[in-house]
């Protein structure tokens, strides 16, 4: 059999139970974990297994190789945007069917938009567990999670200005970090190690990479000795009161300027991403 990894043989996401703690693993490290539609609606079921299970009291969201996720999958040869997927996260129609801004605002309200605010809703506390490339796409799967441990060799960057877009679509980036550093991180597309980022607070804990597993499941373990009931009802309240500083609002605000770029792309660019292809985002440094 080949060893080659394909979207018919490998499963995108592995999900294992350790004790009271479902980690959850995106499995394209050929891709650095680039996030296809088929990933995100693997991610969505293995988070409501996660939630289902009783015994599960903390998850794990990780990636497997040498990066946690590289962001949204702008062109390996699995790339599946243009395919119909059974929606779960809203009730807009099939995009695959749709020309212009329709078919593009109906799939991210869905796959980007909507399941990250799904996920960030899960009430049982989730952690990050990071190393290498955290970019774009790959920010909003951190974020979403309540805390990140970081290894060393952990960086974070949102290049999307470069395609003319005002950030990734689940806009946190001025709740997880001041804004002024936000705009610092938006303008120029730079990096930010993993140090850097415990320092503004976008991180809770940075370890050697040799002992980022076993550093994230200790802290895990000690979270789950907390009484389940007691641990959704905190969540919920320090995510309400996100939610009345802002988020919740700012990110349809935002939403709306992402689409935008898009539409202003699509008249003014070779397409609505402004011509930046995955070639030209890696020449750029993204």
């Amino acid at each position: 059999m080949s060893a080659a990894r394909t979207a018919s043989t490998t499963a995108p996401v592995r999900y294992e139970r350790l004790g009271p703690v479902a980690v959850v693993t995106m499995d394209r490290p050929d891709y650095r974990n680039a996030q296809n539609s088929a990933m995100t609606y693997a991610l969505d079921r293995a988070f409501y297994r996660a939630a289902d299970d009783d015994e599960v009291k903390v998850v794990v969201l990780a990636g497997a190789g040498r990066h946690f996720s590289a962001g949204h999958d702008i062109g390996t040869p699995e790339r599946d945007a243009h395919l119909p997927f059974d929606r779960r996260a809203g009730l807009w129609w099939d995009h695959s069917d749709k020309q212009g801004a329709e078919s593009r605002f109906a799939r991210e309200s869905e796959v980007y938009l909507g399941m990250c605010r799904r996920w960030r809703e899960l009430p049982k506390p989730m952690i990050a567990s990071v190393q290498g490339a955290c970019v774009a796409g790959g920010l909003m799967l951190a974020w979403v999670c309540d805390l990140i441990v970081a290894a060393e060799d952990a960086f974070f960057a949102d290049p999307v200005v470069r395609m003319g877009i005002p950030g990734v679509e689940y806009f946190a980036h001025p709740w997880v970090m001041p804004p002024r550093i936000a705009k610092e991180f938006l303008y120029t597309g730079d990096r930010m190690d993993a140090r850097r980022a415990y320092e503004v607070g976008m991180v809770n804990r940075v370890v050697p990479p040799g002992e980022l597993t076993e550093r994230t499941m200790e802290l895990a373990s000690r979270i789950a000795e907390m009484p389940r009931m007691g641990l959704a009802l905190t969540k919920r309240a320090v995510n309400q009161a996100e939610d009345l500083q802002g988020l919740h609002t700012g990110m349809d605000s935002v939403f709306g300027l992402h689409h935008l770029a898009h539409a202003h792309n699509a008249e003014t660019a070779p397409d609505a991403l402004g011509g930046m292809d995955i070639h030209r985002m890696k020449a750029a440094g993204a």
